[in-house]
């Protein structure tokens, strides 16, 4: 046995005083004289001889009542059976997960309930301790310091789900921060309650505890219950256009190990419902459903995929926005002799009519090679060669997502677009001069299931023939995606996909002399899906989990400084700007000011302007990630392995141990008999009570 305070023992010492009082009684004795004493003596004798008894017990009983309560405050143990076992001295450190994945429940009761109570139970056994400090995942300043047990006790009534997931890593860094700066030599102990879900906790291997350090882990023995979350949203064309049909895809996931069937998965667009599906998804599968969209306007429009999934609830829903009908800025870049070669400009003809496109014209040989970042589409029509700062620039263009359309001269330099087109996909390029008089050939009807047609022919006429123009080639390649060709097989229009920009080679000048292609109907909606095309697709959506995320804006300056601003919230990330691209570090929640919180939504991109206001440049998405939607655990048999070589870490079975704080205190703490000790000396104090009130004598 062994005690918390042993210095109360010199208290032992006060037993001397019943003991003193007992052997040396001071009271002064009394003779009576009496004249017939043979029956008295025998009476005498007996009442002495219990009068002796009395007292030895009454003696007995106060002694005993004094060593019980010395030794109940010298708070007397059985020492734990480990051998490191727990120190209060020490400095204790409670690790309270909260992600979302927390959320989970058993038997209705949320996994974050179950662990606040038994982190509750477990503060009663540090209740006079001073060195107490609560972590969660937020991470805050608030939990870099040491405080009471009840002081940690009024904060867990007010944790809430934190948006960041941690890594044990993370945490045990973040909490040996605080250890080090207040016992660094000392015994610390640090407790961790968590679902120890695999996808956010990290690799355990890599983790290696301080051997000063003891560390209880607590696994909540979560199950791999059904789980539905949205693992990707695109759009089916990367060009939404208003008053047209238009369809978004979302791939469903389910990360547990039920299977879920006929959920419904509803499309909200401005708050407006405006299609539903149903999904079937296994465990651990995938599935994709289409959802049908139309809208009335241009402009951001926001979206929301949302379906009923529980207990998990924090994924239920996904955000996303889309842009209808962006302004599509085509550049047209001539060479020398386009003018006098033919007497319509037909490119002019077709993007300048339209206010989907900015349009603008220059001579290849003399135009701000700068504007080129402001351009989705560049037509390159009727340049004899390509060399130098315009070729230079031109392959940086389309390398950085750039879309080009070549139209040739006349009589184009092969060698300069053979050099230039090779690394672009475009093999073997050479000219073909046509003969004198030669008769243009008729192009083949277009494969009407190339995605490149998907909406250039109305499906009633899907199977109709079509009466094609016919066009004289200058030069002839291989590669790439033939789009149109001519009837002796001749490619006369092909697509090579570079980077996230396509590439488009015509066979044949625009001119009259060369064919009637531009001036057929089948020309326009060409000229308009390359324009479409040349749109980058949008990214609808953004992670909270993405350390750096990249937004296109347009024309910015290096002074220019960007905010997001959502409701009352406004956050100014660290930025910087390349080219036309704005470059956000997204803050964790811990690099956030008190009281700020950042929440899945919408947020409008704004230029700051200083006194809080700002103009909105557009409007942008953002979502939790889904790590913490993956249903799996580690369960505490797979914790002891991963720990294995660790002997001053310990796992428990499971937090919803009944018993849990009781067998922590008796293998760690040892048994506390205190309590009987102070029990024992009440008894021992009624005991005496009870002989002097009862055993009066005779």
């Amino acid at each position: 046995m062994s005690f918390v305070n042993p210095s109360f023992l010199f208290g032992l010492a006060a037993l001397a005083v019943p003991i003193a009082i007992h052997l040396f009684n001071f009271r002064r004795t009394r003779r009576v004289y009496f004249t017939n004493v043979a029956l008295l003596k025998t009476v005498q004798t007996e009442t002495k001889s219990f009068r002796r008894l009395k007292h030895w017990l009454i003696l007995l009983a106060r002694c005993l009542f004094l060593a019980c309560l010395v030794l109940a405050f010298a708070q007397p143990f059985i020492p734990s059976q480990n051998k490191l076992g727990l120190s209060r001295q020490g400095v204790t450190s409670l690790y309270l997960d909260n992600s979302y994945s927390m959320q989970n429940e058993l038997n209705e009761k949320r996994y974050l309930d179950i662990a606040t109570g038994k982190l509750d139970e477990l503060l009663t056994l540090f209740r006079n301790a001073t060195s107490l400090q609560l972590l969660t995942n937020d991470f805050s300043a608030e939990e870099q310091r040491a405080g009471t047990a009840e002081a940690v006790r009024d904060r867990v009534t007010s944790v809430r789900f934190a948006h960041t997931p941690r890594t044990l890593e993370a945490v045990y860094r973040r909490q040996r921060n605080l250890l080090s700066s207040m016992n660094p030599g000392g015994r610390n102990q640090l407790f961790w309650f968590s679902d120890f879900q695999k996808s956010t906790v990290g690799d355990l291997n890599r983790l290696q505890i301080d051997t000063t350090d003891r560390v209880f882990i607590v696994p909540l023995d979560a199950q791999p219950t059904k789980n539905i979350y949205v693992d990707s949203v695109w759009l089916s064309t990367p060009f939404i256009r208003e008053m047209q049909n238009n369809s978004v895809n979302v791939t469903l996931r389910n990360g547990g190990r039920e299977t879920v069937r006929n959920l419904p998965v509803r499309l909200y667009l401005d708050d407006t419902q405006t299609s539903t599906a149903s999904a079937n998804v296994e465990p651990g599968g995938a599935a994709t459903v289409s959802l049908n969209f139309n809208v009335t306007s241009k402009g951001f429009h926001r979206g929301r995929i949302v379906f009923e999934d529980y207990p998990i609830t924090f994924d239920n829903e996904y955000f996303f926005v889309i842009e209808a009908s962006p302004s599509i800025r085509v550049m047209h870049l001539t060479g020398p002799s386009l003018t006098a070669a033919r007497p319509v400009d037909y490119i002019r003809t077709v993007y300048s009519n339209d206010s989907l496109f900015q349009f603008r014209s220059f001579s290849a040989q003399n135009f701000d090679v700068g504007l080129l970042k402001e351009t989705d589409l560049v037509v390159l029509e009727g340049v004899p060669a390509v060399n130098g700062t315009l070729r230079s620039e031109l392959d940086r263009f389309i390398r950085q997502g750039g879309s080009i359309t070549v139209i040739p001269d006349a009589n184009p330099d092969a060698t300069s677009y053979a050099s230039f087109l090779g690394g672009l996909g475009v093999n073997g390029l050479q000219a073909t001069p046509p003969a004198p008089g030669n008769t243009p050939t008729t192009l083949a009807d277009p494969d009407r299931n190339s995605p490149f047609f998907s909406d250039v022919f109305q499906r009633s006429f899907q199977s109709e023939p079509l009466n094609l123009p016919g066009a004289v080639p200058v030069w002839r390649w291989s590669g790439g995606n033939r789009l149109l060709a001519l009837r002796d097989g001749q490619t006369l229009l092909s697509q090579n996909r570079v980077g996230s920009g396509y590439v488009y080679v015509l066979a044949n000048p625009l001119t009259p002399s060369y064919g009637n292609l531009a001036e057929h109907a089948l020309f326009v909606p060409v000229m308009y899906k390359m324009a479409a095309l040349s749109v980058r697709a949008q990214r609808t959506a953004y992670s909270f989990d993405d350390n750096l995320i990249t937004v296109p804006v347009y024309n910015p300056s290096e002074k220019t400084v960007y905010k997001l601003k959502r409701d009352k919230l406004d956050i100014i990330p660290v930025q910087r700007v390349v080219g036309n691209q704005l470059l956000l570090e997204m803050p964790k929640s811990n690099e956030l000011a008190n009281g700020q919180n950042v929440e899945a939504g919408y947020y409008e991109l704004q230029l700051s302007d200083g006194d809080g206001g700002g103009k909105t440049e557009r409007l942008l998405a953002f979502n939790h990630g889904n790590r913490e939607s993956a249903m799996d655990f580690y369960s505490a048999t797979e914790l002891r392995r991963a720990f294995a070589n660790q002997p001053n870490v310990e796992v428990f079975d499971s937090i919803q141990d009944g018993d849990f704080v009781q067998v922590l205190e008796q293998q760690n703490l040892g048994k506390s008999l205190w309590k009987y000790f102070l029990l024992a000396a009440l008894g021992f104090l009624l005991l005496e009570i009870g002989l002097v009130r009862f055993m009066k004598g005779v």
